[in-house]
C-alpha cells in the first residue's frame, strides 16, 4: 500500500456521450479486480482516518481497502456489508465528493482514492464469487412492522432480519424500494441492484407487502396491536412550492411526479403520456442532484432542449459535482446566477419563465454568500414544460396525530436522537420523515440504527 506517489487517482470509464443518452443504462463501468487493487494500494492507512469519520454509516473504510490490495475479497465483502445495508447502492448514488472522498487525506495534492468506485466492485465482485450477506433465519418470536419500503425500511429490516426477527414490510407503491426505485434514474441506479437486495430480505424471512397505504388500505392500530415494534420510514415526498405566479399551470410538474412517471414506462407499466416530452423545450429549476435527474432524464427522452435555473453559481450547488458535469457532458444548458419571478401563462398554460440575475454578495451567518438581484436584468426563458426541483417537503399522515406521535413544526417526526424511538413506545423512526429531504446513506443509518434500538429492547 501507500502507492499513491506512483498511482494516480483513476475514475471508473464512462460510456460515450453519443450512446448513454439514447438509453437510460447505468453510465459508469464497475471497476475490474486490477482497478480496485491499484486504487487500494494508494490508501495510506492514516491512523485517523478521515474518510471513515466523514462517512455517516462509519464503513471500514481502511480496513476493506487494505484487503482488496491483500486480494482478499472474501474479507473485504464482510467489511462491507457489516455497516452497510447496501454497499453496491451507496458505491452508486453517495456524493462521495462530499464525504468520504472528500475527506481522503490524498486529496492534499495526489486526488483522492476513488472509494465509491471500489466499495461497488466489491459487492459486485462479491456476488460474482457466490458470496452472500449473512443471515440467521428468523430465530426469535419477535416481529417488527416496517412502514415504507425505501432506504431507511431496507436498512431497518436487514438488521433486524440479521438479529433474527420477523419483518412485515408494507409499502403503498406497487414496488418496493421507495426513492431507490421511483426517484433515481436507471442511468444512475439499476433498479436489478436493488430488486437484487429486495429479494436477499425476502429470502431471510421478510414478508413484504405492496400496494398496501397505512392508513387507508390497513389501520395503523392494527398493525401495532400484532407486532412487538413498529418502524416508520414513509421519507419527505411532497413538493416543495417556490410561490411564484403560475406556478400551478397544467404544464408545470413536480419532479419526483416526473421522475416516477418516466421510470413506470421503462418499467413497462402504465404511465401518463403528458410526461413525453420529446421534440419540447424543458426547463428545470434547481440545482441539485433531483434536478440533475430531470435534466438528464428529458435529455433522454428527447427534449429540443433542456435547461436549468439556479439562482447561485456552479461552485455553490448543493448536489454531487460529478453529477453536474455528467450533465454537462450530455449537453443540458445552464444559466446560472437566474432567480425564476414568476412564470408566464398564454391561456392558463406555461409559455415561459420570467427571471432576473442574481449576484453573490456578503455571506450570512451560515458563511454562505446572499443573493441579490441585479435590477433591471428581467428577462423570459422561453419553455414547453417546467420542472420544479426545489426539494421535498415531509407528508404527514393522519395516524401520526392520531396515535401520539410527535411532529415538529415542519412536519418531521420527532425522535429520541439516541434510540430512534418517537414519542410513542415501541414505535422508532428514521430518515426523511425524520430529517427532512437528505441522503440515502443517512436514511440507512437511520434505519440500522432504530433496528439496533430495537433488538436491544425486545430482546433484553
Amino acid at each position: 500500500m501507500r502507492e499513491y506517489l506512483n498511482i494516480e487517482r483513476v475514475e471508473p470509464k464512462k460510456r460515450l456521450v453519443v450512446e448513454r443518452v439514447k438509453d437510460f443504462g447505468e453510465i459508469y463501468e464497475v471497476f475490474e479486480k486490477s482497478d480496485a487493487a491499484s486504487q487500494s494500494d494508494r490508501c495510506i492507512q492514516c491512523g485517523d482516518p478521515f474518510c471513515l469519520n466523514k462517512c455517516p454509516l462509519h464503513n471500514y473504510i481502511p480496513q476493506w481497502l487494505k484487503a482488496v490490495s491483500e486480494k482478499d475479497l472474501e474479507f473485504a465483502f464482510k467489511l462491507s456489508n457489516e455497516p452497510s445495508p447496501f454497499p453496491e447502492v451507496m458505491g452508486r448514488v453517495c456524493p462521495h465528493d462530499k464525504l468520504c472522498e472528500g475527506d481522503c487525506t490524498l486529496n492534499d495534492g495526489h486526488g483522492a482514492i476513488t472509494i465509491g468506485s471500489v466499495e461497488t466492485h466489491i459487492t459486485e465482485a462479491g456476488f460474482k464469487a457466490g458470496y452472500e450477506p449473512d443471515f440467521p433465519g428468523i430465530t426469535t418470536d419477535k416481529k417488527v412492522a416496517i412502514i415504507g419500503s425505501g432506504p431507511a425500511g431496507l436498512s431497518a429490516a436487514t438488521y433486524l432480519l440479521r438479529s433474527g426477527i420477523a419483518v412485515t414490510m408494507y409499502e403503498r407503491s406497487d414496488r418496493a424500494g421507495g426513492l431507490l426505485t421511483y426517484g433515481i434514474p436507471n442511468f444512475k441506479l439499476d433498479k436489478k441492484i436493488v430488486e437484487r437486495r429486495i429479494e436477499f430480505l425476502k429470502k431471510a424471512g421478510m414478508e413484504l407487502v405492496l400496494n398496501c397505504e397505512v392508513g387507508r388500505d390497513i389501520d395503523f392500530a392494527d398493525i401495532a396491536n400484532s407486532h412487538d415494534a413498529m418502524f416508520i420510514g414513509i421519507g419527505a415526498t411532497k413538493a416543495k412550492k417556490a410561490s411564484l405566479n403560475g406556478e400551478n399551470a397544467s404544464n408545470v410538474y413536480s419532479a419526483m411526479e416526473y421522475l416516477t412517471a418516466i421510470q413506470r414506462k421503462n418499467f413497462k407499466l402504465d404511465y401518463d403520456k403528458k410526461f413525453d416530452f420529446k421534440d419540447l423545450d424543458v426547463v428545470v429549476i434547481g440545482g441539485g442532484d433531483t434536478a440533475m435527474d430531470c435534466l438528464r432524464t428529458a435529455k433522454r427522452e428527447g427534449a429540443k432542449s433542456v435547461t436549468c435555473l439556479y439562482r447561485r453559481d456552479e461552485k455553490n450547488m448543493p448536489g454531487s459535482k460529478k453529477e453536474y458535469k455528467n450533465a454537462m457532458e450530455e449537453g443540458v444548458d445552464f444559466n446560472f446566477l437566474t432567480s425564476p419571478k414568476e412564470i408566464i401563462l398564454d391561456d392558463s398554460k406555461a409559455i415561459a419563465v420570467e427571471a432576473v440575475k442574481m449576484s453573490l454578495g456578503a455571506k450570512d451567518e451560515s458563511g454562505r454568500q446572499k443573493v441579490e438581484e441585479q435590477k433591471g436584468s428581467e428577462h423570459r426563458v422561453n419553455a414547453d414544460i417546467i420542472i420544479m426541483a426545489l426539494g421535498f417537503d415531509t407528508e404527514v399522515p393522519s395516524f401520526l396525530a392520531e396515535n401520539g406521535i410527535e411532529i415538529n413544526k415542519w412536519g418531521e417526526i420527532i425522535i429520541d436522537e439516541d434510540t430512534h424511538e418517537t414519542s410513542t413506545s415501541g414505535i422508532y423512526a428514521g430518515g426523511d420523515c425524520y430529517r427532512g429531504a437528505d441522503l440515502v446513506v443517512t436514511a440507512a443509518f437511520d434505519g440500522r440504527e432504530a433496528a439496533r434500538s430495537i433488538t436491544k429492547s425486545l430482546l433484553k
